[in-house]
C-alpha cells in the first residue's frame, strides 16, 4: 500500500498509468479515492493518474487534529510537491473541490488545469451547519451506521441505487462510511463545514477550469456550481443528468468524456 508522509501525516495513495502529464484526484468527505476509479481506468493509458486519501480517510493516517481547510490544502500542496508531478491536472470533488479552489488562486504554479466537482466557493449555510453539527454529535454517540442510508441517498442518484450492476460497489462504499474513524470524521466534518468562503477570489483563478455538478446533488447543488463558473474567467460548466453528489460515480461516462476534452485543451 503506497504512502508518503507530508506535513507529519502519512497519506495513502494509488498510482495508475504513465504519461508526460499527471492527474491528481482529491476525493469527497466520508469515502476515499476509489470513487474516482472510473476516471483512473479511463485516463491511465495516457496520463499518470494519482489519487490520494485525505487525512483521516481510507488508508491514510488518522491524526488527532489538523482537519481544518488550511491543513487539508497544505496536505495537497505538499503531496503534489513530494510526488514531483507539478504542474498537474487537479480534479477535486466536494472536499477535493474546496482544496482545488484554494490551489487555483494560491498555487497556480502547481496546476495545468483545474476540475471542480460538486463543490462550493461559499460558506456552508447556517441551517445546514446546525444540522451537520447535530448529526456529528449523534455520530459521536452511536457511530455512522444509523445515518448511512441517508448519506447514501445524498451521495448517489436514484438511478445508481436501483442499478443491479452497481450494488456490490455501493455496498462497499456504504461499509467504508460505517468503518470510518469516528473522531476523525467529526473533526474533518467540522473543519470543512466551518470553512471560509472564497467567492471573492474566484476571479484570480486563471488556469483552464471545468466545473461539474450532478443535477440531483442536494449537498452542493447546481446553483453553487453556477456561481463558481460565473466567477472564474473562461471556465466551463457541466451539469450531469442522473447524478447526485458523487458525480464521478453516477455519471462516469459523461464525466470521463468531459475530462478528456478539458485536459486536452
Amino acid at each position: 500500500m503506497p504512502e508518503i508522509e507530508v506535513n507529519g501525516v502519512r497519506l495513502h495513495y494509488v498510482e495508475q498509468g504513465a504519461g508526460p502529464e499527471t492527474i491528481v484526484f482529491s476525493h469527497s468527505y466520508l469515502v476515499d479515492w476509489s470513487h474516482f476509479k472510473p476516471q483512473l481506468d479511463a485516463m491511465s493509458d495516457r496520463y499518470r493518474c494519482i489519487a490520494f486519501d485525505h487525512r483521516g480517510h481510507g488508508g491514510s493516517e488518522r491524526p488527532k487534529d489538523g482537519y481544518d481547510m488550511e491543513n487539508l490544502c497544505a496536505d495537497a500542496v505538499a503531496f503534489i510537491e513530494a510526488m514531483n508531478c507539478a504542474p498537474v491536472h487537479f480534479v477535486g470533488l466536494s472536499t477535493g473541490g474546496f482544496i482545488g479552489l484554494r490551489l487555483g488562486f494560491r498555487r497556480p504554479d502547481l496546476l495545468r488545469t483545474l476540475t471542480l466537482m460538486d463543490t462550493s466557493a461559499e460558506v456552508e449555510p447556517t441551517l445546514k451547519r446546525v444540522q451537520y453539527e447535530l448529526m456529528m454529535r449523534m455520530v459521536r454517540v452511536v457511530g455512522t451506521r444509523p445515518f448511512a442510508g441517508y448519506i447514501m441517498s445524498l451521495f448517489f442518484s436514484k438511478k445508481s441505487r436501483r442499478d443491479p450492476t452497481r450494488q456490490a460497489e455501493l455496498r462497499r462504499l456504504r461499509q467504508l462510511m460505517i468503518d470510518n474513524d469516528r473522531d476523525a470524521m467529526i473533526q474533518f466534518g467540522r473543519g470543512i463545514f466551518g470553512r471560509k468562503g472564497v467567492l471573492e477570489s474566484l476571479a484570480e483563478i486563471t488556469v483552464p477550469t471545468l466545473v461539474i455538478v450532478g443535477k440531483e446533488d442536494k449537498s452542493q447543488p447546481p446553483t453553487r456550481a453556477q456561481r463558481i463558473a460565473d466567477g472564474i474567467p473562461g471556465s466551463e460548466l457541466l451539469i450531469v443528468a442522473n447524478a447526485a453528489h458523487i458525480s464521478s460515480f453516477d455519471g462516469a461516462d459523461v464525466v470521463n468524456a468531459a475530462l478528456e476534452k478539458h485536459l486536452a485543451r
